[in-house]
């Protein structure tokens, strides 16, 4: 199961992303996913316990900043490891009438195609 933020219907709100952001133990995760990670593996890498490492995990991909995928292994256990799902974050205050605060996310631009073929190229070294 993947679970890819830049593919949801509905972007989250900016309250949601800037709440998660201003979390400390959050931003030192951004920090430490230079490369897909268990939650086990951010627990004990930035000191936070395995508890609250699931809590913060869960409100980055809710606010579309950490993307999870599920790694299937030979010996049928399950393993989700997190990625940051963006390149960079904007936040500007939207003159548009109402001036309320706006959130644009830059993503790479890898084509479906592209993580397609990523994910098989996974799964077949895990086989």
């Amino acid at each position: 199961m993947v679970r890819d933020p830049s593919h949801d219907e509905e972007p989250p709100s900016p309250a949601e992303v800037l709440d998660a952001l201003a979390d400390d133990a959050a931003q030192r995760f951004i920090a430490a996913l230079s490369e897909p990670k268990t939650a086990s593996e951010l627990s004990e890498e930035c000191d936070v316990p395995l508890s609250t490492t699931y809590r913060k995990l869960e409100k980055l991909t809710d606010a579309s900043l950490l993307s999870e995928s599920t790694e299937i292994r030979r010996d049928g256990q399950h393993t989700t490891r997190y990625a940051v799902a963006f390149d960079s974050v904007t936040v500007s205050v939207d003159d548009g009438g109402a001036r309320g605060i706006a959130i644009e996310f830059t993503r790479s631009d890898r084509t479906r195609d592209e993580r397609l073929a990523e994910l098989w190229t996974e799964l077949r070294e895990e086989t």
